[in-house]
């Protein structure tokens, strides 16, 4: 882990999500993906394994370290998928390509194009709200249509309990290190075209090759590891 200077972050929410793009592997860069990588075959059985009932992963962040504690009961389909991605490399690379100080962080496409393409036809299907999106909660991002879940997750700064009746369905929370979350770069604020931040677009088409040229404070994903 490195402790940099500041950090930096965007994109958007409810439109939150517009999505799940991707988020990592090729470490710093998020280079090459090998051509028989599981992360470019979303339905193989490496990427759709079934998750412990808890489980813990571990994020080594640019800003430091903080761990999340995944409970499937709370979203089964989002718990499965977190965990396949974690423990496939997924999110080693990722930006936290929008963090909005008092509202949320939120990470999760990758690197390299051509796995942000396999990934945005793989989505999931929605899980009832089981929990609320209080502060430190961890929740899949959508585009607001049903079943639309995929790779992009946030990490709620406060109570955004507003978010629970359009669907936003935690599965985790933090539960340690949300002061290295508090202190995700969030200088770009929010993404384009409703900020100066990150183009979703741009992410999707040209990888980290574009936040590394155009928003290089961005924090990002140093390794990330399942430890319970």
């Amino acid at each position: 882990m490195t402790n940099r200077r500041a950090k930096t972050l965007p994109v958007l929410l409810v439109s939150l999500a517009l999505f799940a793009g991707c988020g990592g592997e090729g470490g710093a860069g998020g280079g090459g993906t090998a051509a028989d990588s599981p992360l470019l075959d979303p339905t193989s059985a490496a990427m759709t394994a079934t998750a412990p009932d808890s489980y813990r992963v571990r994020f080594e962040t640019t800003a430091g370290d903080f761990v999340v504690e995944v409970r499937r009961a709370l979203s089964p389909n989002g718990a499965d998928r977190f965990y396949n991605l974690v423990r496939n490399g997924y999110y080693e690379g990722a930006r936290f390509f929008r963090v909005i100080d008092g509202f949320m962080a939120q990470f999760g496409m990758h690197g390299d194009p051509r796995v942000t393409a396999a990934w945005r036809a793989a989505p999931i299907q929605d899980d009832p709200v089981a929990a609320s999106n209080a502060r430190g909660t961890v929740t899949f991002a959508m585009t607001g249509q049903p079943n639309s879940r995929t790779t992009q997750v946030f990490i709620n700064y406060r109570d955004n309990s507003n978010l629970d009746a359009m669907g936003f369905a935690p599965f985790g929370e933090v539960v340690e290190g949300m002061d290295v979350v508090d202190q995700l770069h969030s200088g770009y604020g929010e993404g384009a075209p409703n900020g100066s931040g990150p183009s979703q677009a741009q992410i999707q088409a040209q990888g980290n090759e574009y936040l590394e040229a155009e928003f290089p404070q961005l924090d990002y994903v140093e390794r990330a590891t399942i430890v319970e």
